[in-house]
């Protein structure tokens, strides 16, 4: 499996991403800066946490433009597997390759601290790990990870499942003391109509290792990793090349 990190000026927990891919899947993995246009056939697109760009017109907005970002856009609308963490789903949201935005914390001020994410949708290619239902433990860092959406947008977003991470307590309740920024319907993360682009404000590269103080993130990678090689598989068995341009399933 081939894993391209995308780094942005003021990423900085690409080599986070970096590591969770290569140091704990075994993934060949590489970075790959913002002013390239070629992302060397990955089977996989992470684009990272930080404060691309200094953040300072609006999270995203201007990594959006990034010359890598059209690839990235290919990539994704070929079906290919693409994880945007913290500043990355900002990113992603600008980008237009998820719906609704991502702003100023409920406090107005910049959070970090473990919370506590529910698994809505065990049925993805980021969370085939898991078991709908389940309690992970996983830490945010972020000023704008508020996310908001028109009423329509959601009422799509849950009619479709597309809600896969909700902010939660201990026992698994959604609650609003357990939001820690505010986010409409308690979302942590939503995936795009075709399932196949996870937007995630939480950081599950920071929870790989016992290390690190929980395991938990691991399964993100870890269901990246199965369905990658599942379509692999398939493709080889139908005589094609180890890396298709064609899709490798939708969840």
């Amino acid at each position: 499996m081939r894993v391209a990190v995308v780094t942005f000026p003021g990423s900085n927990c690409d080599h986070d991403c970096y590591r969770a891919a290569k140091d704990v899947l075994g993934a060949e993995t590489y970075f790959v800066w913002h002013r390239e246009r070629d992302l060397r056939d990955p089977d996989v697109v992470i684009l990272p946490g930080g404060f691309s760009y200094g953040d300072y017109l609006r999270a995203g907005a201007i990594a959006r433009f990034s010359p890598i970002m059209a690839a990235v856009r290919r990539f994704a609308e070929n079906g290919g597997l693409v994880l945007g963490t913290c500043n990355g789903f900002q990113v992603l949201c600008e980008a237009g390759l998820l719906p609704g935005a991502l702003v100023r914390n409920r406090s107005l001020r910049f959070v970090s601290r473990w919370v506590r994410l529910r698994v809505e949708n065990a049925a993805t290619p980021f969370t085939n790990a898991y078991r709908e239902g389940q309690v992970l433990r996983i830490p945010i860092a972020h000023g704008e990870g508020n996310y908001v959406a028109d009423e329509e947008t959601l009422e799509r977003l849950e009619a479709e499942r597309r809600v896969v991470f909700r902010y939660c307590d201990a026992d698994g309740r959604v609650t609003d003391e357990a939001n820690p920024n505010g986010s409409m319907h308690g979302i942590a993360g939503i995936v795009n109509e075709a399932g196949n682009v996870l937007g995630l404000m939480p950081h599950p590269e920071r929870a790989v290792e016992a290390l690190l103080g929980s395991t938990d993130g691991a399964g993100v990678f870890e269901s990246m990793r199965a369905h990658v090689l599942a379509g692999l598989s398939a493709a080889a068995d139908a005589g094609l090349g180890s890396h298709s341009s064609e899709p490798v399933g939708r969840p």
